[in-house]
């Protein structure tokens, strides 16, 4: 560059008399202002357009702030300036200042997530590992502080560069915050609403101290590895677990089973019994109180009470559909109400086929005026 390239720069920048910035893109957060040596000419216009903010430092020192309007400067517009200048008596000649043009639009949809797992402590699994992304949005609230203290001397700062700044400070405090919370790992998926706000509030004073206002933050998504969602699944299914519907349901498997097989009727029967007998040793198994108990030792020679008799359980049938099992006395109730009559088809455990109710012995004695057999002939 020529002598005359030169005094021609100097000249075309120190005698420009405003001062502005016109955004022409999207993500830019500051803008200084360049001129020749950072001169500016004495009673400059300044504008600062709506959703912009005007930082005047002045050797690494944070000066006067301007907010959106249009401004003379001048000595009396720059008193925070002058002071650091040492002008008691006004200035004629240019002076030196860095202008920051700071955006202070809200800045929306920007993303985050953690890099690596989080490594959380349950108390069913436990050691498990987690992962989470989502949105915020900020904008600037104190543009001085966030020049000084995060800017510096860069040129033009975009919100790119805040952005790697601002993820990690969030993936550490969404670490913190979901370690404290202590909640049983299915939850944190089906709570991100009440923990983005959590998160939101613990991250507010944090991004305050760097001029940063934290308008909103969202959890989209909690994920956590295939097995460990397997295995919750399955408690869950064991925790809502209705004893005499799975009864009901392995027994009707059973027989369904057993009905498929070349055996036909008598079979099915059997496929049956088998089928009692195997929900009733799971119910023993989930249902340890239904458990017998070990029979306590008995002194020698003492005298051992038979065991204790069990009730038989009869199947019925009613509206088509197989009920059941329940006890005689049940039985018998059922057809004092008229749910079962002398024609429904009962079953028991050791019968091969489904019978009449009036067809089993025990059970005449519902049907009434049973009549004796004739006395034998001497």
């Amino acid at each position: 560059m020529g002598i005359f390239d030169e005094i021609k720069k100097k000249l075309s920048h120190e005698f420009i008399d405003i001062i502005e910035w016109l955004d022409n893109t999207d993500d830019t957060i500051v803008h200084r202002f360049e001129r020749y040596q950072n001169e500016i000419k004495n009673n400059a216009k300044l504008i600062v357009r709506e959703g912009q903010v005007a930082v005047f430092v002045n050797e690494g020192q944070l000066a006067d702030v301007f907010n959106p309007g249009t401004y003379t400067l001048n000595t009396q517009n720059l008193p925070i300036l002058t002071t650091l200048k040492g002008w008691k008596y006004g200035f004629n000649s240019p002076f030196k200042a860095e202008v920051y043009f700071v955006n202070t639009r809200l800045f929306t949809d920007e993303k985050w997530g953690t890099k690596n797992p989080i490594m959380l402590s349950d108390a069913r699994f436990g050691l498990t590992e987690i992962r989470a992304f989502g949105t915020y949005s900020f904008r600037i609230e104190d543009a001085g502080k966030f020049v000084v203290d995060v800017v510096g001397t860069d040129g033009n700062f975009t919100n790119y560069e805040v952005n790697e700044h601002l993820k990690s400070l969030i993936v550490t405090r969404f670490t913190d915050t979901v370690g404290e919370a202590n909640l049983p790992i299915e939850l944190y998926a089906a709570n991100t609403t009440e923990l983005s706000d959590t998160c939101q509030e613990v991250m507010k004073p944090e991004f305050s101290r760097i001029g940063i206002e934290l308008e909103k933050f969202y959890i989209e998504n909690v994920s956590m590895p295939e097995e460990l969602k397997k295995e919750i699944f399955e408690y869950s299914r064991l925790d809502k677990l209705d004893l005499n519907k799975l009864t009901q349901f392995k027994t009707a498997k059973a027989i369904e089973a057993a009905a498929k097989n070349d055996g036909g009727t008598a079979g099915a029967g059997m496929g049956m019994g088998m089928g009692f007998v195997m929900a009733q040793q799971m119910g023993g198994m989930m249902n340890p109180q239904m458990m017998q108990q070990q029979p306590a030792v008995q002194p020698q020679g003492a005298a051992v009470p038979p065991p204790m008799p069990t009730q038989v359980q009869y199947f019925y049938a009613a509206n088509g559909q197989q009920m059941g099992p329940v006890t005689f006395d049940k039985l018998k109730e059922l057809f004092a109400n008229r749910t079962v009559n002398k024609d429904s088809l009962v079953w028991k455990q050791g019968m091969a086929n489904w019978s009449a109710l009036q067809n089993v012995e025990e059970l005449k004695v519902f049907l009434g005026g049973n009549t004796p057999p004739p006395l034998p002939t001497v």
